[in-house]
């Protein structure tokens, strides 16, 4: 199983510029010939484009140098030398470039097709040919290349999610996931771990899709780092509202400490996932007693949060209508019922 590897730090190097050539035209009954050295060629570039088909960064813990083509040297005759081939190097789709120097932040490569040039080619330099002049028939020097762009990047990967769930760990993010996936063929999941981030693609019809992240479990005190912490809150950033999922027969909390708790870390992680829409959901209602458990917490929400959707993430009661009222939220169409 591949692991997921949401950043990473590599080096790229453009290719330098060739230099520039020194030669005069030796050819019978021409005297004089005057110089003909051509321009070195450009150093290539490196960019950074978007493949749909990857999934993590992992490749990045594997190789971390990335180095362009160099320009070839310039030649007689004014023959040009040949440009160094662009490097592309292929990164998943919503991935965050910076500086890993000064932190800068170079590109959000967040749309299918997106590419960014991190580090530009050298200029070939010129030959002798380019220095002739009335008063320099015979110039005896050229240009050197001019050395390509280097740079430390830092690799960001934010995952793109239309809804993420978000829970204490096992709340039944992945049995809920699975029942979703388990119920519609047309549903792509990635390998389920408890460490991981994991993505399912909904299709209840043609005309709906959605895309679901289950992130790993959080923890009173995530947004300061503990439990996995920030390092997974950061892709919720990414999703258009949230399905905050609550254990509704958890012994060692009750349901509304678990919400609040929720609640506070989203709000005190900030970059705006305070301000997301979110559903309250409860789930394992199919055990006995769990509706007396989240009582508090439904009549908490209705008083000001809105209301408590009850469901079986294992049996799959009330999936169809959370998945309704995510449409909905998202501000997208919503059916009364999803078989």
């Amino acid at each position: 199983m591949e692991n997921f590897v949401d950043q990473a730090v590599i080096y790229v190097k453009a290719g330098d510029g060739g230099r520039g050539c020194v030669s005069f035209r030796r050819e019978k009954y021409v005297p004089f010939g005057g110089p003909n050295g051509g321009d070195g060629g450009s150093g290539g570039d490196v960019v950074l484009r978007v493949n749909e088909n990857l999934r993590t960064l992992v490749s990045f813990r594997f190789k971390r140098h990335f180095r362009a083509q160099k320009g070839q040297p310039g030649l007689g005759a004014d023959k040009t030398g040949r440009s160094g081939q662009v490097l592309v190097v292929p990164v998943p789709l919503g991935t965050l470039v910076r500086n890993h120097d000064s932190g800068e932040v170079l590109a959000d490569l967040d749309h299918a097709g997106s590419e960014v040039i991190v580090a530009k080619g050298g200029l070939g330099g010129r030959g002798n040919a380019s220095f002739k002049s009335a008063s320099n028939r015979a110039p005896r020097y050229a240009q050197p290349g001019i050395p390509g762009e280097e740079m430390n990047l830092e690799l960001e990967l934010k995952l793109l999610a239309d809804v993420g769930l978000v829970g204490l760990p096992n709340a039944g993010k992945s049995t809920l996931l699975r029942r979703i996936s388990a119920a519609h063929p047309e549903v792509g999941d990635y390998p389920f771990t408890t460490k991981s981030p994991v993505l399912g693609i909904v299709r209840p019809d043609p005309l709906r899709e959605l895309v679901v992240a289950d992130l790993p479990g959080i923890i009173a005190g995530a947004h300061e780092g503990k439990g996995l912490g920030f390092r997974f809150l950061r892709h919720i950033e990414r999703t258009r509202g949230i399905v905050i999922l609550i254990d509704a027969m958890n012994p060692d909390a009750e349901p509304l400490a678990v919400f609040q708790t929720l609640r506070g870390e989203l709000g005190e992680y900030g970059h705006g996932l305070e301000t997301l829409p979110f559903l309250t959901v409860a789930n394992k209602m199919d055990l006995p007693g769990a509706a007396d458990n989240v009582a508090i917490l439904r009549d908490y929400l209705r008083d000001g949060d809105g209301d408590l959707l009850e469901i079986s993430g294992l049996r799959g009661d009330g999936v169809s209508i959370l998945i309704n009222r995510i449409f909905a939220m998202l501000g997208g169409p919503a059916e009364e019922t999803w078989d």
